[in-house]
């Protein structure tokens, strides 16, 4: 367990413990109200039993023969439910009746409801008995007999829905948890460089996105740690093959095995090729880099061609292989002028590489459109999706000739996007292949090429 999960509590414990202090606080709120609302259901229910008492007691007053003379009799079976009475004369002022009340009795309509007499708080009710008013007392302080029974069904209900909420709380903390923790153990694993199993997808929207998010992120970690360990390899064998070749000449060169030319032009060449595979290593870290930045401009497409193949008119003489550049008049398109010919130069150094003595390699330069076609042996439909990945095509379809790194697709496709463009092959086995770069047009017209000619001169 790492030091950041021994010092703060767990998400289970603190889901469980928001829960619980909500539900506690709930669960008391919901006891306060119902205590208030209790006493008053109970207080009401006292008044109205109150009022029925007075209903049956001034009933049979006003069947008396003598009205209030047998009220003396009642006094202590009153006092033992702690209530007491009083017979009040509605045509004077009564501290019992407010002269609205007195007159509403008089009326004959029942009257009751809460005062408060001497400092204590009565429950009262106020009747007509032959003239006058009679009104029944009780206390309006609750005994615990009143309510408890009440409170205590509360309570137990409280108490049970507590205990089934702390319980459905610690397993909703655990289910929301395990997800996360999941996720948790999955990256420290994918942090030592072990690839953990893809996490299942579930519980809600927020979690199983997050579960798919982290399993496609190492995905795409374990496939480029990959692709990083075959990079690493080739890059290794790519640069182990021309200093073998640099070293078994120098040693040959010291035991007199061969000449001097010999070993300066083979040693030359290797260094070179050495040089050329540095070059593009640095040239894909700087791509890789948020730094990096291209300088677009407009740009004429057929010129950029034209120097492209120029600059390898004679390693095409040397392979027998004729190269031509075809341009339209004009080509223009936004490109930065020294990242494009990069581009043309690779693609056509690959396309060199691949297409056999009589051959042919042409550059066909349009309005934000370059094809770079040959007539070599072609690719499989199954390399096609692969072209970009760095050496894949140099290893898998090498040749006799040393030219280029195996980097070049690689910086190709990387420029073309950096660029805002975007390269394609096509390609059909044993008829050619082809390499469409498209790139965006520029804003203003472009500039016209300096050569009147829409054909480059052919090599050959």
């Amino acid at each position: 367990m790492s030091r950041a999960a021994r010092s703060y509590p767990t998400l289970a414990t603190r889901l469980f413990v928001s829960i619980a202090l909500s539900v506690a606080l709930s669960i008391g709120l919901t006891l306060g109200i119902g205590v208030v609302l209790t006493r008053r259901s109970v207080e009401s229910a006292n008044l109205a039993d109150l009022g029925h008492q007075a209903d049956l007691l001034a009933q049979r007053e006003r069947e008396a023969l003598l009205p209030f003379a047998h009220l003396g009799p009642l006094k202590p079976f009153l006092e033992k439910q702690n209530e007491t009475f009083q017979v009040v004369s509605l045509g004077r002022q009564s501290r019992y009746l407010t002269p609205a009340e007195r007159a509403q009795v008089r009326a004959g309509l029942s009257v009751q409801g809460r005062q408060s007499l001497d400092g204590r708080e009565y429950l009262y009710a106020a009747r007509l008995v032959q003239g006058k008013g009679f009104v029944l007392l009780r206390p309006a302080d609750l005994s615990g007999s009143d309510w408890w029974p009440f409170l205590q069904g509360l309570l137990i209900a409280g108490l049970v829905g507590g205990t089934l909420a702390a319980g459905a709380s610690l397993l909703s903390a655990r289910a929301i948890s395990r997800p996360v923790r999941r996720v948790a153990e999955a990256s420290r694993k994918l942090a030592t460089g072990a690839s953990p199993e893809a996490l299942p997808v579930e519980g809600s929207a927020e979690l199983a996105a997050l579960a798919e998010s982290f399993n496609e992120m190492a995905a795409q970690l374990t496939a480029a740690r990959a692709a990083e360990q075959a990079f690493l390899l080739s890059v290794s064998h790519e640069l182990k093959t021309p200093l073998t070749a640099v070293r078994g000449y120098a040693e040959a060169l010291r035991e007199g095995v061969v000449t001097v030319e010999e070993a300066a032009e083979t040693i030359g060449r290797e260094a070179g090729r050495l040089e050329r595979l540095v070059r593009d290593l640095l040239d894909l870290a700087r791509m890789n880099r948020s730094e990096f930045a291209v300088h677009p401009e407009s740009v004429d497409l057929g010129d950029a061609a034209r120097e492209a193949c120029r600059r390898y008119e004679a390693e095409a003489r040397a392979f027998g292989v004729s190269l031509e550049a075809v341009a339209s008049a004009p080509a223009p398109a936004r490109a930065d002028l020294d990242r494009l010919l990069q581009v043309i130069s690779n693609l056509v150094e690959n396309a060199l590489r691949s297409t056999p003595p009589g051959g042919l390699v042409r550059v066909r330069a349009e309005a934000g459109r370059l094809v770079i076609e040959d007539t070599g042996r072609g690719l499989p439909d199954e390399d096609l999706e692969r072209a970009f990945e760095r050496f894949f095509l140099y290893d898998r379809h090498g040749s006799g000739r040393v030219l280029g790194t195996g980097l070049g697709l690689a910086i190709v496709k990387e420029l073309t996007e950096a660029m805002d463009g975007k390269v394609e092959v096509h390609s059909t086995p044993g008829l050619g292949t082809t390499f469409v770069v498209s790139l965006p047009l520029p804003e203003t017209p472009a500039p016209q090429p300096r050569a009147p000619a829409v054909r480059a001169p052919r090599v050959s």
